[in-house]
């Protein structure tokens, strides 16, 4: 299953500057997903991160790897209008820079739930090359129960 930007809009809450998912390439809700993040200089962050060597922030590239997540997560009928949040990261590494006009593709599986509480496990690649990975805990919630 494909999603574009307006059929992830629907799933997360996120609006840019913060929606840092661009498409889902392959979705098995609640299973697995892959996203793509296209990384370009015309981004906020790079004026100052670094203003000669813009490299993306590892929180970005945590967030955006979380997102992908959080579509696989939001995307059944019974979780939408839900907000995953995190609750922790762990095993988290950062292989290489992701720098403006990479495409970060991320995979996404579901490690384990229980209710409205699991955990994700994420890896970034840049040209098929790892850039990152991480677990992820999450709580889902209704936003108005934030």
């Amino acid at each position: 299953m494909v999603l574009d930007i307006n059929e992830i809009q629907k799933i997360l809450p996120h609006r840019p500057p913060m929606l840092l998912v661009d498409r889902i390439i392959e979705l098995d809700p609640m299973k697995s997903a892959t996203g793509i993040k296209n990384v370009t200089m015309m981004e906020p962050q790079f004026r100052g991160h670094f203003p000669d060597h813009p490299i993306m922030p590892g929180v970005l590239i945590l967030e955006a790897m979380a997102q992908v997540g959080g579509v696989m997560m939001l995307y059944p009928e019974e979780n939408r209008g839900k907000i995953a949040l995190f609750g922790g990261m762990e095993n988290v590494k950062f292989k290489h820079p992701v720098v403006p006009g990479d495409q970060l593709v991320t995979k996404s599986h579901l490690v384990r739930v229980r209710g409205d509480f699991g955990m994700l496990h994420c890896d970034g690649y840049v040209d098929g090359k790892l850039a990152a990975s991480a677990d992820f805990k999450f709580a889902m919630r209704k936003s108005e129960n934030l």
